[in-house]
């Protein structure tokens, strides 16, 4: 159902945490101009841990739900179940029905992209599944299982999955470390990756750094070293950025390198008391472009803000999170270094936000996170 629409000023309440932590100017004085006033409306209630939500070309909202196991069209007027095998998820802790993609030739193929925890009889992993979604009656059929065996651990813990199709057409994933020391650093390992392949084989994308490895996950591997990826997103001029969940300190926000190291590395056991980019590692370490120090506001996922009608949000990096229960815009230079941060107060009183994405419009479709009487939330400036 629809919710009445609630608009609300964006004095802003700033985290002192983003600046000081990032080493990012003082934010006052770079606003020359005041925020664009946000309107805030329920777009579809009755959501249990929606995890993410994407657009179809028709205008629908596909939603998934983490813990039931559902997948769901929302089409302007009610929500309907897909016809979906739920049986095949297993929703277990921080893991069950994830990331959501949606096919850039959907309206020709109905192809749609899924990250979901699994069991199999050599345990649990979490895979990356292609469906057709045929409509009147919503269903998921001709499943293709596109990566399997990313690591799940028992208790679900760091069992994240996000996906996003780059311009270029290759299917990115962020996984998790499943709380296991050796997988962030691991290159035969998919957990504490972020993958990129071939959406529609599967195959490694063919300009990975390590594509003609002799191992074959090491050839999906893009970027290594990162605890629990949360979010992905690409910026207008093609580079690509990558938000994960720090231990007790530094969240991060990345710009991801091909081949790039982001230097978590909890062994031996899983010692998190490490630095989240720990330079005492071999190699190269990349540093984050923005970090939330201690304590952490438990980022999620995130979406390039479009259009003018932003104002001064246009071009920055939205960023949901969970703990904090705040939306964080970022500003960033053409070379990537932190500008400034705004939270805005309309964003402040809807719990835990986990999921951002921008739909046709420019607006921006927000997934809550309360365990309860869950919303996906329409975002949009006011003139």
């Amino acid at each position: 159902m629809r919710g009445i629409s609630v608009v609300l000023s964006t004095l802003l309440a700033t985290a002192t945490l983003t600046g000081a932590a990032s080493g990012a100017p003082d934010e006052r004085p770079a606003m020359a101009k005041p925020m664009p006033t946000l309107r805030v409306t329920t777009e579809v209630a009755g959501l249990t841990q929606p995890w993410d939500v994407q657009q179809l070309p028709g205008g629908e909202l596909l939603v998934s739900e983490r813990d039931t196991r559902q997948l769901t069209v929302w089409d302007g007027d009610r929500l309907v179940n897909v016809l979906f095998p739920r049986n095949e998820v297993l929703a277990h802790g921080e893991t069950g029905l994830m990331g959501l993609a949606v096919d850039p030739d959907f309206a020709d193929s109905r192809r749609i992209y899924t990250c979901y925890g699994h069991r199999t009889k050599m345990g649990r992993e979490v895979r990356v599944v292609a469906w057709q979604l045929n409509q009147t009656p919503w269903e998921a059929i001709q499943p293709d299982v596109l990566v399997k065996r990313m690591p799940a651990s028992d208790d679900g813990r760091h069992g994240g999955c996000r996906l996003l199709i780059a311009r270029n057409g290759a299917l990115l994933i962020g996984t998790g470390d499943a709380a296991a020391s050796r997988n962030p650093q691991r290159l035969k390992s998919l957990g504490g990756k972020v993958l990129r392949i071939d959406r529609h084989t599967g195959k490694p994308w063919p300009t990975n750094p390590w594509a003609k490895a002799k191992n074959r996950n090491k050839r999906k591997v893009f970027t290594y070293g990162h605890r629990n990826v949360q979010g992905l997103a690409q910026r207008k001029d093609g580079s690509l950025w990558s938000v994960e969940h720090g231990s007790f300190r530094d969240d991060e926000v990345n710009r991801l390198r091909k081949g790039g190291n982001y230097g978590w590395d909890p062994g031996p056991g899983y010692d998190e008391s490490v630095p989240m980019t720990d330079h005492s590692l071999p190699g190269k370490q990349r540093n984050a472009k923005w970090r939330s120090g201690t304590p952490t506001i438990a980022t999620s996922g995130a979406a390039w803000v479009r259009g003018k009608k932003w104002g001064r949000f246009n071009g920055t990096l939205a960023v949901a999170a969970l703990k904090g229960s705040r939306v964080v815009f970022m500003k960033f230079t053409k070379q990537g270094k932190l500008k400034w941060t705004r939270s805005p107060a309309a964003l402040h009183t809807h719990g835990r936000l986990r999921s951002i994405t921008v739909a046709d419009n420019n607006d921006l479709l927000i997934t809550t996170a309360n365990g309860s009487r869950d919303v996906v939330l329409r975002v949009s400036p006011r003139a």
